[in-house]
């Protein structure tokens, strides 16, 4: 039986990205865990390495149309598939001579982490994702400079170098329940040709 998600499957995804980036990233070069999270840019606080969903959409390349049967007297409608886009930023509070040095140590390991986790599963999985067959793949999006300076729209927050990649399919299951009941009797008639 496949696993599907409630609508904490946005905030699930997340912490388990943060799960495994606090896991490979800390000590070095992030010196807690608490240091990466989840945030808008312009309120990231003094995290180290944020991650932003920027952009949820529908995934229509897994999208299910068949209903799924719940017990004797009920269907579910298909769970809604997701695409989740986020940006990734790191930053430093070190001196102006080694503070874009020391992001790009954040940011490239934080991508080495993505890169070599691509598909998470199993234990990996946090929230209603854990103990599931789920699988979500993590891919890097290609978007051109001027293209990624147009998705830096926060007030009073300087443009940072960022990564985007898109975790799918995030399944969100639905809450419509059809009543299906099952065929008890049939009557069948038959005629004769020649009348």
């Amino acid at each position: 039986m496949i696993h599907i998600a409630d609508y904490t499957v946005l905030a699930d995804v997340g912490n388990t990205l943060v799960k495994l980036l606090r896991e490979q990233l800390c000590p070095y070069p992030i010196s807690q865990p608490e240091h990466i999270g989840i945030a808008s840019p312009d309120e990231k606080g003094d995290l180290s390495l944020c991650l932003y969903l920027y952009n949820i959409s529908e995934n229509g390349e897994y999208r299910q149309t068949q209903m799924i049967k719940r017990g004797t007297g009920s269907q579910q409608f298909p769970p809604l598939m997701l695409n989740l886009s986020y940006l990734m930023i790191a930053y430093s509070n070190a001196e102006v001579q080694s503070k874009a040095i020391d992001e790009h140590l954040i940011l490239g390991r934080a991508m080495q982490v993505i890169y070599d986790n691509s598909v998470l599963r199993g234990s990996m999985l946090e929230g209603s994702l854990a103990s599931t067959d789920d699988e979500l793949r993590v891919v890097f999006d290609v978007i051109a400079a001027d293209s990624m300076r147009d998705l830096w729209n926060f007030n009073d927050v300087s443009f940072k170098l960022c990564v985007s990649f898109t975790v799918s399919p995030a399944q969100m299951d639905s809450t419509r329940i059809k009543a299906s009941s099952r065929v008890l009797e049939r009557d069948v008639q038959m005629q004769d040709k020649e009348q």
